[in-house]
């Protein structure tokens, strides 16, 4: 028998993703009740369900006069604004990031030429993170078949895949001619079917839990002016400190989203008084992200608040035996917790399209490879 008979075939992809439709069906509901602009205030998008083969989806659909708009719906600002504002942390390479700078400025044209912003994007949560319920090579060839056949000017985008959590998803789309572009280094806390190892880190965050001079706030403990102030702690951190292009998830939003059952909170407060700190966690089968953080970045870096809002999220993901997608950023904390690095793509199918945008996407598709992969791992962006 040969040495390729005899080797062993991969362990197949787990469906860890459910997309209950009760829950997509109130998600689509929320975004059509509610004009989008007063959930998330700086986004454009028009959102819908989408079935097939058994399968439920949310479905989110722009066009290229929507720009700009929130990176989570427009590639325009996710590789040419967003790219643009990440140069920050190169800081300490000025040539560096001049350079890259200009390379960024350079591929401008060729993104806009894409027409991605043009899109039809299956399984769009409006996160950053929208985990993808396994899809096979028959599901994905009527995926794009059928939307194609409904949207012919627009691009079929599906994004947040990684080769941790969607080896077998990225075969099926790479075979059916879904282009793969690179999107960002992101973090997996892996599968939680048997007890983490404690890192150092972690047995301090957990010590800071239980010591800091703080209420611990459950998810069935938040009040109205509680949702208020979760938006302000949340934009202290991801709009104030991190950049305005990131989401704006407002305070209806977080208690729409909360009374209905699609997000879970957990927080920490001044003895009596208002809350500190802020994680907003989304459970999808045996998944969880965290599209929500924040905290008082006024208060001492000493109090941990950062570290206490990561720590209930493992907790939450280690007591139910999730495997938690961490998303991008704080590359060094997350990895001292036990975190993995991944790179995250954007799958994209444009075989419908005129010859001008397909060229274009497949341009992308391999300078992403060749130069933004190596920077992404380089510089754990």
């Amino acid at each position: 028998m040969s040495g390729a008979a005899t080797m062993e075939r991969p362990a197949p992809q787990a469906d860890r993703v459910e997309n209950r439709p009760a829950k997509v069906e109130a998600f689509v509901k929320l975004f059509n009740e509610m004009p989008v602009r007063d959930l998330i205030a700086n986004l454009k998008t028009k959102v819908e369900t989408f079935e097939l083969s058994g399968r439920i989806f949310p479905l989110t659909l722009n066009d290229a006069d929507d720009a700009p708009n929130c990176y989570i719906c427009c590639p325009t600002s996710a590789y040419i604004d967003y790219a643009i504002d990440e140069t920050r942390n190169f800081a300490a390479h000025p040539l560096l990031k001049r350079a890259l700078k200009a390379l960024i400025g350079a591929c401008a044209p060729l993104v806009r030429a894409s027409g991605l912003d043009r899109q039809a994007q299956v399984n769009n949560w409006l996160y950053s993170t929208n985990p993808v319920p396994l899809l096979d090579r028959p599901t994905v060839a009527s995926l794009h078949a059928v939307l194609t056949a409904r949207f012919p000017d627009r691009a079929i985008v599906i994004r947040s895949l990684n080769n941790i959590a969607d080896p077998a998803t990225i075969a099926a789309l790479k075979a059916e001619g879904f282009r793969m572009l690179a999107a960002r280094q992101i973090y997996i806390f892996a599968d939680r079917s048997a007890a983490p190892a404690m890192t150092r880190d972690i047995k301090r965050d957990r010590a800071r839990l239980r010591t800091a001079p703080f209420e611990r706030v459950g998810n069935g403990d938040f009040g109205e002016a509680d949702y208020a102030r979760a938006e302000q702690l949340y934009k202290m951190l991801y709009l104030d400190k991190y950049t305005p292009l990131n989401p704006h998830y407002t305070a209806r939003y977080i208690a729409e989203m909360h009374r209905r059952g699609m997000i879970s909170l957990e927080g920490l407060r001044r003895p009596g008084g208002e809350l500190v700190a802020i994680t907003g966690l989304f459970e999808n089968g045996c998944t969880l992200t965290q599209p929500i953080v924040g905290y008082d970045t006024g208060l001492p870096v000493a109090d941990g608040l950062y570290r206490m809002a990561m720590a209930m999220a493992q907790d939450h993901a280690t007591a139910r035996g999730l495997f938690f997608n961490m998303s991008a950023g704080a590359a060094g904390f997350k990895r001292r917790r036990g975190a993995v690095a991944a790179i995250e793509y954007n799958a994209v199918y444009a075989g419908h399209l005129p010859l001008r945008r397909r060229v274009a996407i497949r341009i992308m598709e391999t300078v992403l490879a060749r130069v933004g992969i190596p920077l992404l791992r380089r510089f754990e962006l």
